[in-house]
């Protein structure tokens, strides 16, 4: 949980700094938009986590389709915001 909260920090800066690039990004303004992030970040990961157990402790079979269907969408979430 540690290391994804750092990695949501360090996509969070990356993504600010790729918006704020124009205007100026210096460090108090990155730890600001990281913590800003980071509000955004945590509720996220704890939805994906509660669907992932939600998945695992289902019961359905792995060849269902529906359960393809609710990987590839938690996938594209992840990925994709």
């Amino acid at each position: 949980l540690i290391c994804a909260m750092a990695s949501i920090v360090c996509l969070g800066s990356v993504v600010w700094g790729h918006h704020m690039f124009m205007v100026g990004f210096d460090s108090l303004t990155g730890v600001f938009f990281s913590s800003i992030t980071m509000i955004i970040g945590v509720p996220t990961g704890i939805k994906v986590f509660s669907w992932l157990y939600m998945l695992n402790s289902c019961g359905m079979r792995v060849l269902d389709p529906i359960i393809w269907w609710l990987v590839g969408f938690i996938f594209l979430f992840t990925v994709g915001g």
